[in-house]
């Protein structure tokens, strides 16, 4: 048997394959950044460079989040997480941030995912009102920069924001001043693929790149001028897509909205779909037509104002993955919440406690959201050929005994300070829940730091404070 470099041994695997295996007191064999066996419990095991004792420990592949942006962790709670916070991410993105912004956000941020066991992710540089800082590669680079440092995956999303255009963007430049300039549609897509060109290399270097476009709903493209406008800006956008192979994704659909992006030529297997809530017949028949796979972000306040259809869109044959919509303004990174947020929401919605069982559940932040990545044959399970991405979970702890039934503990009672351990590409980033190539001081400190920086930078430094009327009330009032 060949030597292998990593053993991790006496483990329990969840591994997620095709015949959805729950191996005990196994064996993983990791050669490089592959996995190179795997055998149950007394099956001869290789000889390793370094072994690894799962005694009481859970193995799962890494967690994968599909949906969240970049930024919002240096914006998270603004404002009480009311209207006034996507004001706020508007104003910072577009005025208020510089490249250190985005680096220091992205290094807290992935901190935080490895701690959670989310080996993957995909992120929009930006957000809220359909701002991405796509107006100079230089924040997209802090970003990717911070993304290698972490060791962990992220596609990061970049691409034009809403018309109209020229935008208007705040740069700090060499002699200290700061300059607003306008920034033309063209200009956008532009450095979206001089991004695309120096950092897409998702399965290497861990630094994917995908494109973004704005929602649109019926009443937007209501005129032949304003159809126009979006089919151009779409046609511009697909054409990137196709030249360089990459996946596409959109934030906000709702009621009509995929049947629409269908219409105008943006859909496909290579597509996925954030919220997705009130979906009509015809986004169903859209979904079924163009193999468009739906991110569903159960924690998020648009799952508040609608809900996306996720048993019946399963049961439909379409692909559903979970998101995290995070960080701001009310949600974090850790997968295991939204698992069981996800559950609890359509159990809800049903009054039955057996829709989304947690196998499908755990299903939905694996093999189903690496499927939506197109990497299904790369990472989402434990395969003998597939990458190295592993999180182990100490299951020895109260709230996860006692020790039967791994998925179902997994899915309602772990959470993410449970997660021990956490390969990527065949290398250990953390154990015993110690990351030592990353200074958590130093990454908190920055974070802290330049987040206060950008809200002083755009006078919204009182939106750091919690409001009083937090207390007492049934419901918070909306602010003046």
């Amino acid at each position: 048997m060949t030597r292998a470099d990593i053993l991790l041994r006496n483990a329990t695997l969840v591994t997620v394959d095709a015949d959805r295996r729950v191996l005990d007191g196994a064996w993983l064999a990791i050669t490089g950044d592959r996995i190179s066996g795997i055998g149950s419990a007394g099956e001869p095991e290789p000889e390793a460079s370094e072994v690894i004792d799962c005694s009481g420990m859970v193995a799962l592949p890494g967690l994968i989040d599909n949906h969240s942006h970049a930024g919002h962790g240096l914006v998270r709670n603004a404002g009480a997480g009311l209207d006034t916070w996507f004001d706020a991410c508007e104003e910072i993105y577009a005025r208020g941030s510089t490249p250190e912004f985005w680096r220091a956000e992205a290094r807290m941020v992935q901190l935080e995912r490895l701690r959670g066991g989310v080996t993957t992710a995909m992120t929009l540089l930006g957000g809220g009102a359909d701002i991405y800082r796509t107006d100079d590669p230089a924040f997209g680079d802090a970003h990717n920069e911070a993304t290698v440092e972490s060791g962990l995956r992220t596609f990061l999303a970049v691409g034009p924001g809403r018309p109209p255009f020229p935008r208007r963007y705040r740069t700090l430049g060499n002699d200290g001043a700061w300059n607003d300039r306008e920034i033309s549609f063209e200009r956008q897509l532009e450095v979206s693929e001089m991004l695309i060109n120096r950092w897409n290399d998702v399965l290497g270097r861990g630094t994917g790149i995908c494109l973004v476009m704005p929602v649109y709903y019926t009443a937007q493209v209501a005129t032949p001028e304003d159809r126009r406008q979006v089919v151009d800006m779409g046609e511009a956008i697909m054409d990137l897509r196709r030249r360089k192979g990459l996946l596409f994704t959109q934030d906000g659909h709702r009621d009509g909205s995929i049947a629409l992006a269908r219409d105008l030529g943006v859909l496909g297997e290579f597509a996925l779909l954030g919220h997705s809530v009130d979906l009509t017949e015809d986004d169903f028949a859209a979904l079924k037509e163009t193999g468009a796979s739906i991110i569903h972000n159960p924690s998020a306040i648009m799952s508040i104002y609608g809900r996306c259809p996720v048993p019946e869109l399963i049961e439909a044959g379409i692909n559903v993955c979970i998101g995290s919509d995070a960080a701001a303004p009310d949600r974090g990174y850790d997968m295991f919440r939204h698992m069981a947020q996800c559950m609890h929401y359509h159990r809800r919605h049903f009054r039955d406690p057996a829709y989304l069982p947690p196998g499908k559940t755990l299903e939905m932040v694996t093999i189903d959201a690496a499927k939506a990545l197109g990497l299904a044959h790369e990472i989402g399970s434990l395969e003998v050929g597939k990458k190295a991405d592993i999180a182990l979970v100490d299951m020895r702890k109260p709230h996860l005994y006692p020790p039967v039934m791994p998925i179902t503990r997994i899915a309602h009672f772990a959470n993410a300070a449970d997660v021990d351990t956490v390969i990527v590409n065949g290398r250990v980033l953390m154990r015993g829940r110690k990351t030592g190539h990353l200074d958590t001081e130093a990454i908190l400190a920055d974070a802290a730091e330049q987040a206060a920086l950008a809200f002083e930078r755009v006078g919204l430094s009182r939106l750091l404070e919690e409001p009083q009327d937090f207390w007492r009330l049934a419901r918070q009032p909306l602010p003046n």
